[in-house]
C-alpha cells in the first residue's frame, strides 16, 4: 500500500513559537484566524455523528479504550465528543479498581484543529464532560495533552496507526487554499490531481493513516466519486480499501447549516474489497438512524430493500455510481450493445470561451470590424424556449480559416478596435503565455462550424435541453454542441431527448442543488447509440417521421425498437425522472 513521503512538519511547535518561520507557517497561521467559510467549517448534526460511529462500529459494547480514534478536524467537536462520551462510557464498565486511567486512555484518541478558537472551546468542553465523567482535573490535563494537537492534520504525523477515524473532512475549494500550502501539499500527497478541493487529500492522508481492517467514516461532498479531480483518489481506495458501507445524504438535513454540496457518508475499511451496502437518503431521527446502522451492519433481510449490496462499486479510477439501480442496470446493459456517441461518427465540443466576452462580444450590427472578423453568436438565452431565437449577439474572430491567427495589419477595423483594449486583453492569462498573440480568445474558433447543422446543449439543466440549428450560428462556451457527418441531427435530437441523454447524464454527473445535472463534454460522450448506418431503411424513416412530432417521450416504443429495450426496459426509461430546469 502506498504511504505518505515526505517528512512532517512540527506545526504545533512551529506555528505557536516561530511565527514567519516560513510562507508555509505563515499561510497556517492566516487559516487558524480565518473565518468558518474560509476554512470550510461546516457541523454535523449529533443524529448523524452517532450513526456514523454506529456504522463504523465504534459503540460502547466494545472495548474501545484498546482502540485508537482520530478526528482529524475537529471544530467544535461534534465527533469529538460523541467519540468521547462512547468511550468513558465503554471504559468505566469494564475498568477495575486497579485501573491506570491515564496509561488506558493516553492513545485512545487523536484530534487535530488548526483554527484556534474552535480548538480552545472544544478542549474546554472535553474538560467538563471529563469531570462530568468523575476524572481529576490532573488526570483531565494530562489525557487533553496527549489527545489534542493545534495543527494541519496534512502536515501532522502520529506515533501509531489507528483503528477508527471519523469526521467532516474541510470543504475549501482549490483556488482559496494559500499556494505555500498547495504547493507543500502536492509533495505529500498523490491524489491532489487538477483543481482537487482540500477534502480530498484529508481522505487520502486518513486513509493511508489505518491500521489494517481499521475503518474511516465520514460525511463529506460526494463529487470527488465521479468528478475528474476525484480519479486517482478513487485508485487508491480500488487498489487497497474496501468501501463498506454508503448512504447518500441528498437533500436531508444533515449539517447545522445549509450546505450546496451533496452530502454522502462513506465507511471505508483497510481490507480487501467486498461488496458494498447502500441506502439512500434517511429520516434524520436518532431512533431510525440507529436501526438502519444496525440493520447495514447485520444485514437482516436487508431491511424491506431499502438497503442494497453491490459488488465492485470501485474499479481502478472509474466513477463510482451508487443510485438509481434499475437504471444503472439499463445503462450497463445499453453499453454492452451500442457504441458511444463519438464512436457512432458523432463530435462532442463545447462553444468558445474568449477570456474577456465584455470585449469580444456585443451586438453583431454594431461591432464596427471587417465583415471577416465576426461572426454571429448563439448562447444559452437564445435556446431557452426549445428553438433557436437569436438575441443578434456576435463574436470577433481573430482567426482564419486554418486555425491561425489573422494579421492586423491586413484588418485595420479589426486592429483598431483590438488595440483600443490591448491593456485587458493583455492581462489575460492566455496572453501572458504567449504575448505576441495577445488579441486571441483562449478557445481557438474555426469559422467553419458557425455553418455546420448541429444540436446545442446548455452546461446546467434540470433534464436534457437539446436544441437543433440549421447552421447559421458560433456556440458561445456556456454551450456544448454535437455535429455529425453520419446521423441526422434531428433523428439524433429526437433519440436523445428520449431520455437517453437524461438517463446516461443522470448517474455519470454530479447532481448541484434543485436537482440540477451538469451535461457536460465527458458526460455527453458516455451516450451510447446504434450507428446510423447500422440501422434499417424503415427505422431510419420511423426516426425522420417521428422527429418532426415531439415529444419524443410518447414515442417510448420507437427508442425500445431502437435499442431492442424490453418492456420492463421501456418502462425504467418512460419513467426516468425529468425535473423541470
Amino acid at each position: 500500500m502506498p504511504k505518505s513521503v515526505a517528512a512532517p512538519l512540527n506545526t504545533q511547535t512551529v506555528q505557536h513559537f516561530l511565527p514567519g518561520f516560513s510562507p508555509v507557517q505563515d499561510a497556517l497561521a492566516q487559516l487558524a484566524q480565518a473565518r468558518g467559510e474560509e476554512r470550510g467549517a461546516v457541523f454535523t448534526r449529533r443524529e448523524v455523528v452517532e450513526f456514523i460511529l454506529d456504522l463504523s462500529g465504534y459503540t460502547t459494547d466494545v472495548p474501545l479504550h484498546h482502540k485508537r480514534l482520530l478526528e482529524p478536524s475537529f471544530g467544535r467537536g461534534e465527533f469529538l465528543l460523541t467519540a468521547v462520551e462512547r468511550l468513558l462510557t465503554a471504559y468505566q464498565a469494564q475498568e477495575d479498581s486497579s485501573a491506570d486511567v491515564t496509561a488506558d486512555l493516553r492513545d485512545a484518541i487523536r484530534a487535530v484543529e488548526l483554527h484556534q478558537e474552535s480548538f480552545a472551546e472544544t478542549r474546554n468542553t472535553l474538560l467538563q464532560l471529563l469531570a462530568r465523567f468523575g476524572l481529576s482535573s490532573e488526570t483531565a490535563q494530562t489525557l487533553l495533552r496527549s489527545w489534542l494537537v493545534q495543527g494541519d492534520f496534512l502536515l501532522e504525523d502520529f506515533p501509531f496507526s489507528l483503528s477508527h477515524i471519523v469526521g467532516n473532512p474541510p470543504y475549501v475549494r482549490h483556488e482559496l487554499i494559500p499556494d505555500e500550502l498547495m504547493t507543500e501539499y502536492r509533495k505529500r500527497f498523490q491524489t491532489i490531481f487538477d483543481r482537487a478541493d482540500l477534502y480530498i487529500p484529508f481522505i487520502e492522508k486518513a486513509l493511508l493513516s489505518l491500521e489494517p481492517q481499521g475503518t474511516l467514516g465520514m460525511i463529506c461532498s460526494d463529487r470527488w466519486m465521479k468528478n475528474r479531480y476525484g480519479g486517482p483518489l478513487r485508485k487508491l481506495i480500488a487498489d487497497h480499501f474496501s468501501l463498506k458501507y454508503y448512504v447518500d445524504m441528498v437533500d436531508t438535513p444533515a449539517f447545522h447549516a445549509e450546505v450546496s454540496a451533496y452530502p454522502a457518508i462513506s465507511i471505508i475499511a483497510q481490507e480487501k474489497a467486498g461488496k458494498t451496502r447502500l441506502a439512500q437518503r434517511p429520516e434524520i431521527e436518532q431512533s431510525a438512524l440507529k436501526k438502519l446502522a444496525s440493520d447495514m451492519r447485520t444485514r437482516p433481510q436487508l431491511a424491506n430493500n431499502s438497503i442494497i449490496e453491490i459488488a465492485r462499486i470501485a474499479q481502478g479510477s472509474d466513477l463510482w455510481v451508487l443510485e438509481s439501480f434499475d437504471e444503472l442496470a439499463l445503462v450497463r446493459h445499453i453499453e454492452s450493445q451500442f457504441p458511444t456517441l463519438e464512436e457512432a461518427g458523432c463530435k462532442v465540443g463545447i462553444g468558445v470561451a474568449t477570456g474577456a466576452d465584455a470585449v469580444f462580444i456585443g451586438p453583431f450590427d454594431e461591432l464596427g470590424v471587417e465583415e471577416g472578423r465576426k461572426l454571429p453568436l448563439i448562447m444559452t438565452a437564445d435556446i431557452q424556449s426549445g428553438t433557436v431565437q437569436w438575441r443578434g449577439r456576435g463574436i470577433l474572430n481573430p482567426f482564419q480559416e486554418d486555425g491561425a491567427l489573422v494579421h492586423l495589419q491586413r484588418y485595420p477595423k479589426f486592429a483598431a478596435y483590438m488595440e483600443g483594449h490591448k491593456v485587458a486583453l493583455s492581462q489575460r492569462h492566455v496572453a501572458k503565455r504567449a504575448p505576441q498573440n495577445w488579441y486571441r480568445t483562449i478557445d481557438r474558433i474555426s469559422p467553419a462550424l458557425t455553418s455546420q447543422p448541429k444540436l446545442l446543449i446548455p452546461d446546467i439543466k434540470g433534464t436534457a435541453h437539446i436544441v437543433y440549428e440549421e447552421g447559421r450560428f458560433y456556440p458561445h462556451h456556456n454551450l456544448y454542441y454535437i455535429v455529425s457527418d453520419t446521423w441526422d441531427l434531428k433523428a439524433l435530437q429526437f433519440v436523445l431527448l428520449s431520455g437517453i441523454a437524461h438517463l446516461f447524464v443522470s448517474l455519470y454527473s454530479t447532481k448541484m442543488r434543485g436537482g440540477y445535472l451538469r451535461f457536460q463534454a465527458q458526460h455527453l460522450r458516455r451516450i451510447r447509440i446504434p450507428r446510423w448506418d447500422s440501422l434499417s431503411e424503415q427505422l431510419k424513416e420511423e426516426l425522420l417521421h417521428a422527429s418532426e412530432s415531439p415529444p419524443p417521450t410518447e414515442n417510448i416504443n420507437l427508442i425500445g425498437k431502437l435499442y431492442g429495450l424490453t418492456k420492463k426496459d421501456a418502462k425504467i426509461l418512460r419513467n426516468v425522472s425529468l425535473p423541470s430546469s
